[in-house]
């Protein structure tokens, strides 16, 4: 019997292939508990429409990233700390100051954790930490250090 899957079944098929099933099992286990339907043309139609939804949210997403990859290239981060005589900061400066300051001054929400900073910011001057936005756009934002 084929059976489009509406949900992940370990070993049998993902959300939204069409498989072809023992009838027992399809009857008794899929469609008893909701992980699949029958494979019928309305059935085949409503997988199609949710795939072509899905490609389109994920489009609209990579397009969004691009947008905010271009606000971000433009802006720089200002950021004050207490330094010593050769330039080193007394601490540093972490990710998460960085997304502060940029919500606070420029109106950007950027999560801390897409900062990818490999160590927290330890010298006074500029500094480019890349900002991963999707998982095909990461943008550099410009933050510059200064002496408190």
């Amino acid at each position: 019997m084929k059976v489009v899957f509406l949900k992940d079944v370990k070993g049998k098929g993902k959300k939204g292939e069409i498989k072809n099933v023992a009838d027992g099992y399809a009857h008794n286990f899929l469609i008893k508990n909701g992980y699949a339907v029958e494979a019928t043309a309305s059935a085949l139609s409503a997988v199609e429409g949710q795939k072509k939804l899905t490609e389109k949210q994920a489009a609209q997403e990579l397009a969004d990233a691009k947008a905010l990859k271009e606000k971000l290239e433009a802006v720089t981060v200002e950021l004050k700390a207490k330094s010593g005589a050769d330039g080193r900061l007394f601490g540093s400066v972490t990710t998460k100051q960085v997304a502060t300051a940029l919500e606070k001054v420029h109106g950007m929400k950027i999560d801390k954790r897409k900062m990818e900073l490999d160590d927290a910011i330890r010298t006074l001057g500029y500094t480019n930490v890349p900002v991963k936005l999707h998982h095909d756009v990461t943008a550099t934002l410009k933050v510059h250090v200064t002496e408190e």
